[in-house]
């Protein structure tokens, strides 16, 4: 039995030796694929302007913002409520795709537009749709890792 594998490059090595070892080959013109399902979720449980519940994509999350303990959820179409407390979104966001850069604001990096360096080891982010972001010192060190910089 031949079989295709799609999984990150840091498994890829891993899941192939497993398979060789049980006897399976490992080949691009295998009849069935294996894939790496992602552990993070597709939607976010959330709701709108009207207090209804709703179901709202990750794609669409340019940043989110806590005042307290009312959790904001900003997209190009309005603006969304959690219903997760900000530790518990970060842990439910993709941290390839996710970035928490203070105390209250987590940031999408697809949406991040512009980056300018600041006084006393900050940055100030401009995101989709112009709205500025802080980066806090707490958060320098893991900003300049997540974007190379």
């Amino acid at each position: 039995m031949k079989i295709r594998i799609s999984v990150s490059e840091e498994k890829f090595n891993l899941v192939k030796e497993y398979l060789a070892g049980h006897g399976v080959e490992i080949s691009e013109d295998g009849e069935y694929v294996i894939t790496e399902s992602s552990m993070y979720p597709s939607f976010l449980n959330v709701r709108d302007d009207k207090k209804e519940r709703a179901r709202l994509s990750v794609n669409e999350v340019i940043y989110v913002e806590a005042f307290g303990k009312d959790v904001e959820i900003h997209t190009d179409h309005g603006i969304y409520y959690a219903q997760d407390r900000m530790y518990q979104l970060e842990e439910l966001l993709d941290p390839q795709e996710f970035l928490r850069v203070s105390k209250s604001v987590i940031i999408s990096k697809k949406h991040v537009k512009k980056i300018r360096a600041s006084l006393s080891m900050k940055y100030v982010l401009t995101l989709t749709g112009g709205t500025l972001v802080d980066v806090t010192r707490s958060y320098y060190n893991d900003f300049r890792r997540f974007f190379n910089i």
